[in-house]
Formats: C-alpha cells, sequence, structure tokens
C-alpha cells in the first residue's frame, strides 16, 4: 500500500493560511494599512476600485524596504518585528504576524514598489499564486506601494462568497476608520473608483472624531482622561443626547489597537446609567494603554478580540474615568427641539450635576484611585453581584435575547380558534402600552407595539413581493448630508429602498435627495426617518444575518409602528387587533418578541394562590 501521507505544496498551504487572515477584501486593507503605519508613514493613501475585488493599493511614504527585505516580505512566518517567542508578549506593532503579505500573494497578483532613502533605486516586485514572477530595480519615491490585483482571482469558489460591492465597501471604509482612528497624527486618504471619499489631514483626535463620524458631534463630546500607574485612559464620549437606538459609533483601542469587548461596552454603559434611555447606547471613541505584558492580542486571527490579565481592574478604571467625565460635564436643563423627548425628562437632564454629588463621586474609592498616587494595586476587589449580570445589561431588548421567567409564565402561543374579536368585545388600554381583549377562559395582553410591527412587517413583505410600495413625491425635495460610512449603507439600500416607496437619488459626495416617501410618511420628518431607519438597518445588520430587503422590512416596521406610552382610541384599537389577527403568524413580532400573551383563568387563580 502506498504512503497516503504528503506535504502539501506551499502555493496550496498558503491558500489554506490566508483563509484566516484574508477573508474579504477589507480583511487585505486592514493589513496593509497597518503595516504602511509600522514603517513610520506620515502620509498614507487608500486607493480602492470595484469594492476591493479588482484593486486594493497602499501607498506610503514611510522607511521602505531594501531589495532582500521586500523580497523576503512574501515568504510564510517573515516578519521584522519578532526575534524570539517573548518578544510576543510585548507586542507595540499593529501587524506583527508574518503571514500578512504571503496570505495576500497567495490569492492576489501584487506589485510592490518600495525605497528606503539612503537607497539610490528602488526595487519592484510581481508576484502571483505565491511565486515571484518578476524582481527589478526601479525609480521610485522613499516608500512603500503595494497594489493586490484581483483578489481570489485562482480561488473562485471564494469569490463567489463575497457580498455586493456596496456591502463590501462598507467593511473597507470600517476597517479604513478604525487604523485612521488610532493614529490622528497621520494624513489618510481614501480614494474610491477614481472619487475621493476621505481626505483626513493630519490634527487631534477630536478632529479626526469629527471628521469620520460627522459634523453633529463637534460640539458634543466629552474629554476622556485619567493616568494611573497601571495603565492610561484617554479618548472621547458623546453627551447623553447622542445615544443612538444602535451600537455603531463605539469604538475600543488598546495600544492603538481596535478591540471587540462586550465586557468593556458595559463598563462604559454603567457608566451612563439613568442618563440615557435602557434601550440607546453612547457613543464613544476610548483608547487604553498599558503594558502589553499584560495583554494577550493573538487570541483571535484579525486581533480584534484580546484577553486582559486582569480584566476587573480594566473594567473599574474603564467605568471610573468615564464616569469622572460625565461628572465634570455640566448638564443645564435646556429644550433641543431634535432630542427625543424622553431622554429630555430624564432626571440627570433636568437637573444639573450638585456639589453635594460631585463630593459623593470625590469619596468613592475608585475615585482615589485615579487621584492618589500608587494606588491602581489598591482599587478594591469589585463585588461579584455587580458584574455578574453585565451580559444581561449589554444585551439590549433589541437583540430579542430575553431572561425565561419561572414563575406561572403566560401562554404565548394560544391556538387561533381561541381569538376571537367582536363587536361586543371589549377593549381596554393599560397604561398607554398594552391591550386588554376578553377570550373564552380568561383574556389575552396585546403588546401594542409589538402587534403593530407584526402587522406592518407582514404588509411590507407582501408589497415588496408583488408590486413597490406607492410614493409620494415631496413638495420640496430635502437634502441629506451624511458621514461616509452612512453613505456608503444608503448607497447599498437605495434599490431596495425605492421598492418600499423611497426615491432617493445621489447628489455628489455623500450628499443624497430625498425625491419621494411611502404615501403614509408625513412630510417634512423625511431627514429623521431616513437616520432612524440606517440606525435599524445597522442594528439588523449587527444582530444576525438577514437579506437586504428584509433587514429593511424590519427596519420600517420597528420605524413605523405605534410607540409604547402612546394613547390609542377604541377606533385604532379595534382596527390594529383585526390587522394582527388577520396576519399568517400573528403571536410573534419579527424579532421573535411575543405580540401578545394568554391569561386563563386557572391560571390567575394559582397566581393568587386559590
Amino acid at each position: 500500500m502506498p504512503d497516503k501521507i504528503t506535504l502539501l505544496p506551499d502555493n496550496i498551504a498558503n491558500q489554506i493560511a490566508a483563509g484566516e487572515v484574508i477573508q474579504r477584501p477589507a480583511s487585505a486593507v486592514k493589513e496593509l494599512l497597518e503595516n504602511a503605519v509600522d514603517a513610520g508613514a506620515t502620509a498614507i493613501k487608500l486607493i480602492i476600485a470595484d469594492a476591493g475585488k479588482s484593486l486594493i493599493q497602499v501607498i506610503d511614504n514611510g522607511s521602505g524596504m531594501s531589495e532582500t527585505d521586500a523580497r523576503m516580505s512574501f515568504e510564510r512566518h517573515a516578519t521584522s518585528k519578532i526575534k524570539n517567542i517573548e518578544d510576543l508578549f510585548h507586542i507595540r506593532t499593529m501587524g506583527f504576524r508574518g503571514e500578512a503579505l504571503a496570505s495576500i500573494a497567495a490569492v492576489a497578483q501584487v506589485e510592490l514598489k518600495s525605497k528606503r532613502e539612503e537607497d539610490e533605486t528602488g526595487i519592484y516586485i510581481e508576484v502571483e499564486n505565491s511565486a515571484v514572477k518578476k524582481q527589478e530595480p526601479i525609480a521610485a519615491p522613499v516608500g512603500t506601494s503595494i497594489a493586490m490585483k484581483n483578489l481570489f482571482f485562482n480561488v473562485p469558489a471564494r469569490r463567489n462568497f463575497l457580498k455586493s460591492n456596496a456591502a463590501e465597501m462598507r467593511h473597507i471604509v470600517d476597517e479604513f476608520t478604525r487604523v485612521a482612528m488610532s493614529f490622528p497624527e497621520i494624513l489618510f486618504t481614501l480614494n474610491a473608483n477614481n472619487q475621493q471619499l476621505f481626505h483626513l489631514e493630519a490634527g487631534s483626535l477630536k478632529q479626526r472624531i469629527v471628521q469620520l463620524l460627522g459634523n453633529n458631534y463637534n460640539a458634543k463630546l466629552v474629554a476622556v482622561k485619567e493616568d494611573t500607574d497601571y495603565m492610561n485612559i484617554y479618548g472621547f464620549v458623546g453627551k447623553p443626547e447622542t445615544a443612538k437606538k444602535t451600537r455603531g459609533d463605539q469604538y475600543f483601542f488598546v495600544n492603538n489597537r481596535f478591540i471587540k469587548s462586550p465586557y468593556l461596552n458595559h463598563a462604559v454603559m454603567s457608566a451612563y446609567q439613568e442618563m440615557i434611555p435602557k434601550d440607546s447606547f453612547p457613543m464613544y471613541v476610548l483608547f487604553i494603554d498599558l503594558d502589553p505584558a499584560v495583554v494577550d492580542v493573538n487570541v483571535h486571527p484579525t486581533k480584534q478580540e484580546i484577553k486582559f490579565e486582569d480584566e476587573k481592574i480594566i473594567y473599574a478604571f474603564v467605568q471610573a474615568a468615564v464616569k469622572h467625565a460625565l461628572a465634570q460635564f455640566s448638564v443645564t436643563p435646556t429644550l433641543d427641539f431634535d432630542l427625543d423627548a424622553s431622554i429630555q425628562q430624564l432626571s440627570s437632564i433636568q437637573q444639573p450635576f450638585t456639589e453635594e454629588r460631585k463630593s459623593a463621586a470625590a469619596s468613592g474609592s475608585i475615585y482615589k484611585g485615579f487621584t492618589q498616587k500608587h494606588q491602581a494595586h489598591f482599587i478594591e476587589k469589585t463585588d461579584r453581584s455587580e458584574l455578574k449580570h453585565w451580559k444581561d445589561f449589554y444585551e439590549s431588548p433589541e437583540t430579542g435575547v430575553r431572561s425565561q421567567e419561572s414563575i406561572q409564565q403566560p401562554e404565548t402561543h394560544p391556538t387561533p380558534h381561541t381569538l376571537h374579536l367582536t363587536p361586543d368585545s371589549e377593549l381596554t388600554q393599560l397604561i398607554n402600552t398594552y391591550i386588554t381583549l376578553p377570550s373564552s377562559n380568561g383574556f389575552l395582553l396585546i403588546h401594542q407595539q409589538a402587534a403593530h410591527e407584526r402587522v406592518i412587517y407582514e404588509q411590507l413583505k407582501a408589497a415588496s413581493k408583488d408590486k413597490p410600495v406607492a410614493t409620494q413625491r415631496s413638495m420640496f425635495p430635502v437634502t441629506l448630508e451624511m458621514a461616509p460610512a452612512d453613505a456608503a449603507i444608503l448607497e447599498e439600500i437605495m434599490t431596495d429602498l425605492q421598492q418600499l416607496g423611497f426615491t432617493i437619488e445621489p447628489f455628489g459626495k455623500n450628499t443624497f435627495v430625498i425625491q419621494g416617501t411611502p404615501a403614509d410618511v408625513e412630510q417634512g420628518n423625511e431627514k429623521h426617518i431616513i437616520d432612524i431607519l440606517l440606525e435599524q438597518y445597522k442594528h439588523f445588520s449587527n444582530e444576525v444575518k438577514f437579506s437586504k430587503r428584509e433587514k429593511l422590512v424590519r427596519s420600517l416596521a420597528r420605524q413605523q409602528a405605534i410607540k409604547t406610552g402612546t394613547r390609542l382610541t377604541e377606533r385604532e384599537m379595534r382596527k390594529l387587533v383585526n390587522d394582527l389577527f388577520a396576519c399568517e403568524q400573528s403571536n410573534v413580532s419579527p424579532d421573535g418578541n411575543p405580540t401578545y400573551l394568554e391569561f386563563k383563568q386557572e391560571q390567575l387563580e394559582k397566581m393568587f394562590g386559590k
């Protein structure tokens, strides 16, 4: 019998390794931008064509490479940043794995030009399918230009899994934003299909945040800065009125590397408790600097998930730093007509931060850890009860996660024959949120918003299948100026929006004109509706893998539904209940929560001990 085990050819091994590192064009963008930063560049240019599928090029004015280094950079496990295993635990650079260029060269056609200041000529290298096709000296400016063309040209199955150009472009903008946010002292530009999307002059962190996330944050940022002997925290958080319904503008960086951390997110959220509604999310851009030896960044191929040696101390510092910043920011009662009324009614908005409250905050042990020297290791151990529900806090009601009630849970799936609404049925609204309807052996408790979401969802689903929703032309078309990331999303969903009754046209760089809206949308409210729609769309994009149309329909259903706290007339209640029971699936809202619960007489009697 012949032997079965053989060594894989290098190009196949590289393609397999590339699957971990280069999952989509945005993955390559991240790796190339990080290499340019590590090269000490002060100006970095990103050029994209066909959403990165045909071209991704990064040009920097960094240190450049020698001929040998340029050739070696495409070898697997080749890196200038790690000499021994100990170096892996003291990483200060961005790209360090030693597989990025090898992985890119395995799945794309790569052209590299590089020159050091001390060299008379630069080096030009062409690589395809992990093999060097051409190498020659050239005239070139100091720095490096690397262009990868025709991504996954030799792995057609992988190429077929890429999303639409608009979707892939959105991922590229996300990665570009994260790197550009980390290094405001570097000039970054992004050109896509011969159009400049970003020109970010070197400047302060606040300027960079406004450049990337939009001018609406310009006067609404609160500075966070706390230095201790264990770690430093700096950055900005949004004032309470900037909180949104989705977690879009939230950025954590550890030693300048973007990370995702539900645990630290909870620390920030808890600092905002009672300042923003429970289902809202604050904006933040926070940087944590600490000894790399107490951080393990090598947990995940994308380096976005990391482990801390003592995450409870990090949690306490983040929470205290944000609380301290918000305490310094004096909230005075003002009326903002563009602001959600539920935010304005919060006590923290209406009542200024008094001297008594300041002294109470300053007397805490965590606060003392910031204001007194050498206090980091004296931080008291966090009470377990304070942290045990952090995940519940992070999982908002919008994600559909719900704890299971152990007490006498009412039935959420009554059979259709128990549902009867006659002209004599008495409907009652409770706390402007629920509708009661008598049933054969008890009563139904209907959640008006969840029920209306189900009704609108099924109507929109039917309309999008059969024919477009009727559009009313705007008498005075509204112009929208958007942050580049939001503009990319709107571009992606414009065709589907048209099917649902919106007529929106591009009008120059990151600007759009709303020419028409669905017939039931109130004129003059178009901009607000698109803003909320994009927020909801981002929420569904983050949480679940839906189709574009499905995400839009769910977003519109949530946006247009009658909200909790709305008073309904008898006629409105009756129409809502009738429409609900006419739905194909009347018992759950689109996100899987019950639209009503059925309380039976025997259950009620048990609850009262009868």
